[in-house]
């Protein structure tokens, strides 16, 4: 619990109405999509940069622990209090879109901006900003950023990291850095928004980032192509992104998540088919468009695709896309505990990296729904238990252990979008060495000496 003192200290900086210790706020700050419960000891909103300042230097020299947060949407607890300490959150106040710039294609927001607003924001002007996490509607850029989130266009566009030009930070003693600039090119010095970014709020907080803008392409095509087997489709995905031809998204779904999806939904889907694959094209010529198309069934046939649909409009479209977007939902058949992760391999390792997830599912004897953005490689892997036996989810535990083993072994990692937080902690020494986990530490010493930013995140 905080001491009185401190509650005293910051109600007299913030006002009454920006920092609660009440039951209710504690509830509502102490979980996030992982369903993990950890209590903070009061919430804090700040009302702008100088807050922020304010409130980490207190904290600092007081060695209470914060913890930054979003919108609480992340799936691996990076937003979580687990050692108590304050929540800062940042919907309340520091959430606009301070900037268009139009000459310089860039945007400058703060970091509670909702994703999606973002995204309708600059396209109302003709710009474009790609990444599109599955939780655009409701993550904020400040969490994007801490995460470095992805989405379906990051086979084509990139991830949040390939936007973020500059930031505004503040340290845990309060000094406030600005970190890259609006410039293309910028190699003068250390690159310190490049390890600001996916640093789940362990080194500093970020008030402000100026994010790249792009013009928005005209015109957009959906098809979807039926595969017999998992291994051709996945041969279709790497071999399709090797020929010349860089679909916007490739996203697939294996027969456990097509079976869930059509059990749920009843969308007329191919139940005994091995694989879907669904990718989008874009550009501002109805000929590129096609030629793109053409390319992309080509290779899908020649990988054993027997059936490929080109949607005609923008609701055959929205059908094609319908089992990709509520494919996580449909998966609660096969057992109330989800172990969700999103693995990623080279592209060219997703055949061997299925075929792995398939034997270990037999090995246990459970279900191992895989579905994802494989156009970069990313595969969101779902071990599916019964909740309510700990035997299952013991087992679930195991199986999960051996899904990053199978991934590291191939070139992968263990996270391509979702991040670390506490609940991928513990495996970290699978995929880095005692060496490189010591520079991580040293980096985080550097940052925070006294250890108050998220701590325990990421294994540090």
């Amino acid at each position: 619990m905080l001491e009185k003192k401190h509650i005293a200290h910051l109600t007299n900086l913030l006002t009454p109405q920006n920092i609660y210790s009440d039951k209710a706020h504690l509830l509502a700050y102490s979980y996030d999509a992982t369903r993990e419960h950890f209590e903070p000891d009061a919430v804090v909103f700040p009302r702008d940069e100088n807050d922020v300042s304010e409130i980490l230097k207190y904290c600092n020299e007081h060695k209470i622990i914060i913890v930054p947060r979003g919108a609480g949407s992340g799936f691996t607890g990076g937003a979580l209090p687990s050692s108590g300490g304050i929540v800062l959150a940042f919907e309340k106040h520091m959430n606009k879109l301070l900037e268009i710039d139009m000459q310089n294609m860039v945007a400058v927001v703060q970091p509670g901006l909702i994703n999606m607003d973002l995204q309708r924001a600059v396209e109302a002007v003709g710009l474009f900003y790609p990444p599109d996490p599955a939780s655009q509607e409701y993550s904020t850029i400040g969490g994007n950023v801490s995460e470095n989130a992805g989405g379906m266009r990051a086979a084509k566009y990139g991830i949040t990291k390939d936007y973020v030009m500059a930031m505004r930070a503040v340290l845990p003693n309060g000094d406030v850095i600005k970190a890259g600039k609006k410039t293309i090119k910028d190699v003068a010095g250390y690159n310190i928004s490049g390890i600001l970014i996916a640093s789940e709020g362990t080194l500093a907080v970020t008030t402000e980032v100026t994010l790249k803008l792009i013009p928005k392409p005209k015109l957009t095509k959906t098809a979807m192509g039926i595969f017999e087997s998992v291994s051709q489709a996945m041969e279709a995905v790497y071999k399709t992104m090797a020929s010349g031809v860089t679909p916007v998204a490739m996203e697939f779904l294996d027969n456990l998540t097509i079976r869930a999806v059509e059990q749920t939904f009843n969308k007329g889907l191919p139940v005994d088919a091995g694989a879907i694959l669904v990718t989008d094209v874009d550009g501002n010529l109805e000929d590129d468009l096609n030629f793109q198309m053409a390319q992309i069934e080509k290779v899908f046939r020649e990988n054993g695709c027997s059936t490929f649909q080109i949607a005609k409009d923008k609701d055959e479209a929205a059908d094609l896309w319908f089992a990709r977007r509520n494919a996580s939902p449909a998966l609660s058949i096969y057992g109330s505990k989800k172990l969700n992760e999103d693995v990623t391999v080279p592209r060219a390792a997703l055949p061997e990296l299925l075929e792995k997830f398939n034997a270990i599912a037999d090995k246990y004897n459970i279900n191992i729904p895989c579905f994802g953005h494989t156009g970069d490689g990313n595969v969101h892997t779902n071990v599916m238990v019964d909740g309510s036996d700990p035997e299952q989810v013991k087992i679930a535990y195991q199986a999960i252990e051996e899904v990053f083993q199978a991934t590291v072994d191939l070139g992968g990692t263990l996270s391509g979008e979702h991040g670390i937080g506490l609940a991928k902690a513990p495996y970290m020494h699978m995929a880095f060495s005692d060496e490189e986990m010591l520079l991580f530490k040293s980096i985080k010493k550097a940052f925070d000496p006294n250890n108050i930013l998220n701590p325990a995140k990421m294994g540090l």
